[in-house]
């Protein structure tokens, strides 16, 4: 009988061993998505990172979120895996094998799906999603106001004090006339924008130039820059 057990063992042991070899290789299509990829809303206010692997889970392959995710998404904790089907939608699926989010891609390395009480989602590659935009607590502090290649204009308090859904502003005089009429009142970010707001009227809107430099959009022959102080 301890002849024939062992021998059994062997048998199972070579089985398990051949069916692993036969195990289908991923395709390029899968290898090519396989890894770490960025989670984010639209706006980018709420990012984190999911890895798609390659190893089988249920009807489909691991999928892996971030700690972060968890806060951020509460429904992740329901996403188990991933399927690439056909047309190349990427879906995320749940443990019985349901899709919970199915992901459209919209260009290279950038996919979209929409989600019930968290508008349109993405799953991108770290270099197709860019910087990730400056939070409030980044921009908050003083600032001037350059006008041309000249010396500044007006110096600025962008504070982190709530006014509304925006954040207060404080004008430091003295203060060229350029600034007081256009009467900047609070502030915001908006999709990587700076705004800066009058109380009545439309806002002035800055991107980044670098890290310490935000420049008034569109751009004109006479620019109006903020700089960090």
């Amino acid at each position: 009988m301890k002849r024939g057990a062992v021998l059994g063992f062997v048998l199972l042991a070579a089985f398990c061993g051949h069916a692993a070899a036969q195990a289908p290789e991923p395709s390029e299509a899968v290898k090519a998505i396989a890894g770490v990829w960025e989670f984010t809303n639209a706006d980018r206010d709420k990012v984190c990172s999911i890895t798609l692997r390659t190893d089988p889970v249920a009807s489909a392959m691991r999928a892996e979120f971030d700690r972060a995710c968890a806060g951020k998404y509460p429904f992740t904790g329901r996403i188990v895996g991933w399927t690439l089907a056909e047309n190349d939608f990427l879906r995320l699926v749940e443990s019985g094998g349901g899709t919970l989010l199915e992901f459209s891609e919209v260009e290279a390395g950038v996919y979209e799906a929409p989600m019930p009480g968290e508008g349109i989602l993405f799953i991108q590659k770290a270099t197709a999603a860019g910087p990730q935009p400056r939070t409030a607590e980044e921009i908050s502090g003083e600032w001037t106001i350059v006008r041309g290649a000249g010396k500044p204009v007006c110096t600025l308090t962008l504070t982190g004090t709530a006014a509304g859904d925006d954040f207060a502003v404080r004008v430091r005089p003295p203060c060229d006339a350029f600034v007081t009429r256009f009467g900047p009142a609070a502030w915001q970010m908006d999709r990587g924008e700076l705004l800066l707001k009058p109380a009545k009227g439309q806002p002035w809107r800055f991107e980044e130039t670098d890290p310490t430099t935000w420049q008034r959009v569109p751009a004109t022959a006479d620019p109006v820059l903020l700089v960090r102080k």
